[in-house]
């Protein structure tokens, strides 16, 4: 079954679907740096396909450049990934360079969510339009123009909490609009609201999942069984990793020490090898060490969250004392689910601040990526042939968690 992932991020919807045997014909994104996260997976399943996971396991101890990996690919691996924005200016061209890749193969499904943050309910509240004059509100048209031109079997359209409310000038929901236009292309659609907690992902993170179904039946959507992980907590996605100070780790090969997590062999996190990469921590000024110790301390020894108005005046550096007031928050080893990774951690780590205080320090990018169930084998890429942290947390920050994906790949899978 072929599928085109549209608006791919670095690829953890697709991670799901190819793990259930979808063939991606082509994933398209508009990032650079995410283009580069998705060709270097692509070569990932190429190489495993061909029995030479060697190579790419070289890759990951830094053996073997990026362009000595991207050259062992066939050149319709290599245009599979399409770094162009979608909109009425590119889409012909993308329409091109699909059509030249497909072939004759028929389109069975399309997969992907717009950008979030005209939908979401920060940026509207950041916005002092409400998000309402944003361009990204209307890329849903865009994703009907790939569903009319290929006339898939089913679609999945993935978005943030904020599309079941997000309303036009008009005052009318985004929401109808888009099931409105489907429905007058052709696909009836239906909705619910997940929780990646429900899925196995160790993360309080909610997404309105549409599902689209050519024709007019109704009644589709799948019955998900919610997975048990009752005991299971946060602590799972620290083991196996070695203890580090702000500012140390490598981006290539880290070496697992001995506190293996059986959670995490069964998610397909730690997938067979004895190292992962990307565990590498930012470094933190002064200020920020003695708030998070304070931050740590409250947490471990009375289970209360730091309210950024109880900090001594000295540690005071930001105006807005109003809202946000939670900005520095441990990621609580204890809990069965950690607040949402989101981009912002890109920006600073202070909402994800690691429990040991003797580490004392925000989450790596392989924290993070754990905490969205991605495999320690994915390699999230920069922009240029050098790795960037940056980088990698926007893109987890961003991702469908692939252990979500899957399962609900399994569903469509039944549907078509």
């Amino acid at each position: 079954m072929n599928f085109i992932d549209l608006f791919s991020g670095a690829g953890g919807l697709s991670e799901g679907f190819i793990r259930e045997g979808f063939n991606a014909i082509a994933h398209v994104e508009m990032d650079k740096a995410s283009c580069n996260t998705l060709l270097t997976r692509t070569a990932y399943h190429y190489l495993v396909k061909i029995g030479h996971k060697e190579i790419y396991i070289d890759y990951l101890k830094n053996k073997i450049g990026r362009d000595e990996l991207y050259g062992l690919l066939p050149d319709e691996f290599k245009k599979s990934v399409i770094n162009e924005p979608i909109g009425a200016q590119n889409n012909d061209k993308i329409f091109e360079r699909i059509d030249a890749l497909k072939k004759s193969k028929q389109i069975d499904l399309i997969v992907g969510g717009p950008p979030c943050q005209a939908y979401s309910l920060i940026g509207r509240a950041a916005d002092k339009n409400g998000m309402k004059d944003d361009d990204r509100n209307y890329l849903y048209i865009q994703y009907a123009e790939f569903l009319k031109k290929y006339k898939p079997k089913a679609f999945v359209f993935e978005n943030v909490l904020g599309l079941l409310s997000a309303k036009d000038n008009n005052g009318e929901r985004y929401l109808d609009k888009m099931l409105k236009l489907f429905r007058e292309i052709g696909y009836e659609t239906e909705y619910q609201l997940l929780h990646a907690n429900d899925f196995g992902v160790l993360q309080k993170r909610k997404r309105v999942i549409l599902i689209g179904k050519k024709g007019t039946e109704k009644g589709f959507y799948p019955k998900f069984k919610k997975k048990d992980i009752s005991k299971i907590n946060v602590e799972e996605i620290f083991k196996g990793l070695p203890k580090l100070q702000a500012g140390k780790g490598n981006f290539f090969e880290t070496k697992y020490t001995n506190d293996f997590s059986e959670y995490l062999k069964e998610i397909k996190v730690q997938n067979g090898l004895d190292f992962t990469t990307q565990h590498i921590a930012r470094p933190h000024n002064t200020q920020d060490k003695e708030i998070y110790r304070i931050a740590i301390n409250k947490w471990n020894k009375k289970g209360e969250r730091l309210n950024y108005n109880d900090l001594p005046d000295r540690l005071k550096s930001h105006k807005n004392r109003s809202s946000f007031t939670d900005r520095f928050k441990i990621v609580a080893e204890e809990l069965p689910a950690c607040h949402t990774v989101v981009a912002h951690i890109a920006k600073d780590g202070h909402y994800y601040i690691h429990p040991d205080i003797k580490q004392n320090r925000s989450i790596t990018p392989r924290e993070a990526a754990r905490l969205q169930s991605f495999p320690d084998d994915y390699f999230f890429e920069g922009q240029s042939l050098k790795p960037s942290r940056t980088a990698a947390f926007k893109q987890i920050g961003n991702a469908v968690p692939p252990l979500m994906a899957e399962e609900i790949a399994k569903e469509i899978k039944k549907l078509l």
